[in-house]
């Protein structure tokens, strides 16, 4: 079997490819597997880390405000499923399938697909479809969805191409316990393990709140662990405030541009600090992790807050709105939960109740019936 796979921009659209990478080859070992991406996304870093071959297309995002590169990426977006080069990636592989996973990287070689009648599929984990989920749920012979609603978002004339089957996740999650987790890390068993992130290009504002409270709380608890995740995008200037504010002479203090082993250390960690994207609900419920959930005010209807606040009203994790970091919400939230073992646990228990176990074999499963049709 040969699968094509694109997804790209962002580690929320690429983390759900390689994880239906994955599942091809723990189920097909001899399955050829290649990648289709933009060389200016987090799949140019991602991607070949694991081994897999890299296809480039052309393709740019429309931004939200007025700009005129939205006029470049309209003009993409008609004339690059056509190009010269977006074929050519199709004549030499030849797939039997093409499977996305949302975002604008994945409009190119998913349009040209449909085109030739080769068999395709797209994965939506959000429960708003995205913008090049909607532009070709006409086309597409599958669409894969997590949330329930999101069935009714869709205008699709047969239903029964839409299935929900959860988010795929890769094997590493909760495949290893926190105290395996911890030997492995070289982490005292004693320790609070915090483990922060606003995603893989970064969030200002989520960086920023994180200095303020590592200098104000973290560097004088000891006994905390703090390792924060600051976005490629957002890493220097980072780093540079960390550097001012002394935070480099703390062991407990750390900071990365980027978390490459995230179920190692998601498994280690006793709190996570995050964004609400899907993907990584899905990750920590799976992992049983009481969670600070900071949901992204930058996207569509806003469907962060509204994955967050599912989670939070069922006691499930913490919920706090970007525009209440500068008052230390942040630092006070941590606080509570560190200070609290039985509410963390409480939350832990809540959360594991959104788990989705099965997602992975039931993609599996209809890769097969859609590549046998």
């Amino acid at each position: 079997m040969k699968v094509l796979l694109t997804g790209g921009g962002t580690a929320g659209h690429i983390n759900p490819a390689l994880a239906i990478a994955e599942t091809v080859k723990q189920n097909d070992p001899k399955a050829e597997i290649e990648f289709v991406g933009i060389r200016n996304g987090k799949e140019a870093d991602l991607i070949p880390r694991e081994g897999y071959k890299l296809h480039y297309v052309e393709s740019m995002g429309i931004r939200r405000s007025l700009s005129p590169q939205n006029i470049k990426a309209v003009w993409m977006a008609l004339t690059s499923p056509r190009a010269r080069s977006t074929q050519k990636i199709l004549d030499d592989f030849a797939p039997d399938i093409v499977i996305g996973t949302g975002g604008y990287a994945s409009w190119p070689i998913m349009k040209a697909a449909t085109l030739r009648g080769i068999p395709t599929a797209v994965h939506e984990s959000n429960a708003l479809p995205g913008l090049t989920v909607r532009r070709l749920q006409k086309q597409v012979d599958r669409i894969w969805i997590n949330f329930s609603r999101t069935a009714e978002l869709l205008k699709v004339k047969d239903p029964s191409k839409v299935i929900q089957v959860g988010n795929p996740l890769r094997s590493g999650f909760g495949a290893i316990s926190r105290e395996e987790a911890r030997r492995k890390l070289g982490i005292c068993d004693d320790r609070l393990v915090v483990l922060s992130f606003g995603g893989s290009l970064g969030a200002e504002e989520v960086n920023c709140a994180v200095i303020r409270m590592m200098e104000a709380y973290t560097s004088q608890h000891p006994e905390i662990l703090h390792i924060h995740a600051a976005g490629k995008r957002d890493f220097e200037a980072t780093v540079s405030e960390f550097r001012q504010k002394g935070l480099q002479k703390y062991e407990n203090c750390i900071l990365v541009d980027y978390i490459y082993d995230m179920p190692l250390r998601m498994a280690a960690a006793d709190l996570v600090i995050s964004r609400a994207g899907a993907m990584t609900l899905s990750e920590l419920a799976l992992m049983k992790k009481a969670a600070v959930l900071i949901p992204s005010p930058y996207v569509a209807d806003n469907h962060q807050y509204l994955n967050a606040k599912t989670l939070a009203d069922a006691g499930a994790a913490a919920l706090i709105e970007e525009h209440t970091l500068p008052q230390n919400t942040l630092t006070e939230a941590v606080k509570e939960l560190l200070s609290d073992t039985q509410k963390r646990h409480a939350m832990e228990k809540n959360v594991s109740a959104f788990a989705n176990r099965d997602a992975n074999r039931r993609i599996w499963e209809d890769i097969l019936q859609l590549t046998e049709k």
